[in-house]
């Protein structure tokens, strides 16, 4: 018999940090190996596998961290060929019956993936949807300081020296006041006007620089998002942040999201039960990623307002004694499911409408 015994297949859970891994190898049976520490280098990805080479037929490594700490390991195994998993971390109450150090955590993680909890795949993060992941990175920073920029001088424009607000308060418009603050000619700092100069044209100038730098992010990501997306991008109310944002959720290797509700939860978009003995009710879903629920929001805010079959269906459902939190509660469960089509499924049967939701 040639076939690897359940005895000899092993599973590695990896804790991941910044300078160090810890790993814990368990037998197919639960049965604790042996620990390891590798730095977080290529050299220690390979001492690794080759630790866990030695101590039998690898079934899968548990991963936490497999978008942070532990990317570069989850790359150099998937390009290895093994199956990787990644694993949350564990929750506080194991934590507080059982203490807390590495060798635990990874252990944990491995008993997460024998015990079957930890099915998720990690992203591969190798290809357009990484770049899109850093390109927005360093957009949405440019528009938290722009923002930041624009609040700043209002604030000093207000407590101002009376004769620079009075000079300032006759320009109309964001952009003519941002170009005069850029162009001023503050002097030797003698007086609180020279001082007051000095900082509206820096943060003038700031604001400027960021913008152009948003501009250049922005015109990178219709690019990218137009090349993966297009049918996403120009569908009614999405736009490119959308779709970057949604192609960020998803990820390279789309096969990770196996079905529309699986989307929808990875988007917090689907109901949570919430009955109890003669109460049958659902709930708002608060998790999931954040971020794409709140594009879904917006999505659906716009199509509220100008989207006639959206607005059809806002009708129909008041009537039926909806309120607008549960209406708009239904839409974003039905623009993720859009999502998961323009994303996610292969060619073939037409999508539902949504009258038929």
């Amino acid at each position: 018999m040639n076939e690897t015994s359940p005895s000899t297949d092993i599973v590695i859970g990896v804790d991941t940090h910044k300078f160090t891994h810890a790993a814990v190898a368990i037998t197919a049976l639960g049965a604790r190996l042996g620990t390891m520490t590798i730095p977080a280098s290529s050299k220690g990805y390979q001492a690794l596998l080759a630790w866990a080479q030695s101590l039998g037929s690898v079934r899968a490594f548990g991963i936490e961290g497999t978008g942070s700490y532990g990317a570069g390991l989850c790359r150099f195994l998937c390009e290895q060929g093994y199956p990787v998993f990644e694993v949350n971390r564990p929750n506080r109450q194991l934590r507080h019956q059982k203490g807390k150090d590495d060798a635990l955590d990874a252990e944990s993680a491995a008993r997460s993936v024998l015990a079957g909890q930890a099915t998720a795949l990690p992203k591969s993060g190798t290809s357009t949807v990484e770049m899109i992941h850093h390109l927005k990175v360093a957009r949405d920073t440019a528009v938290k300081g722009r923002s930041q920029a624009m609040q700043t001088l209002k604030a000093i424009i207000v407590s101002a020296p009376s004769a620079l607000r009075e000079q300032l308060d006759p320009l109309i418009g964001k952009m003519t006041l941002l170009r005069h603050l850029a162009a001023l000619r503050p002097g030797p700092l003698t007086s609180t006007t020279a001082s007051a100069k000095t900082s509206l044209r820096a943060i003038a100038r700031r604001w400027l620089t960021l913008n152009e730098e948003i501009k250049t992010h922005d015109a990178h990501l219709e690019q990218l998002t137009g090349q993966l997306a297009p049918e996403l991008v120009k569908a009614h109310g999405m736009g490119v942040g959308t779709a970057a944002e949604m192609l960020l959720l998803v990820g390279d290797n789309r096969e990770r999201i196996r079905s529309e509700a699986a989307m929808a939860k990875l988007c917090g978009a689907c109901p949570i039960p919430a009955s109890s003995g003669k109460t049958t009710r659902h709930r708002l879903n608060r998790g999931g990623n954040r971020q794409a629920n709140a594009a879904l929001y917006r999505v659906v805010i716009v199509r509220m307002r100008a989207h006639q079959p959206t607005l059809d269906y806002v009708k129909r459902r008041t009537a039926e004694g909806k309120s607008k939190p549960e209406i708009i509660r239904c839409l974003k469960r039905f623009v993720a499911r859009e999502i998961f089509g323009y994303l996610c499924r292969s060619p073939g049967p037409a999508q539902p409408t949504l009258s038929a939701t």
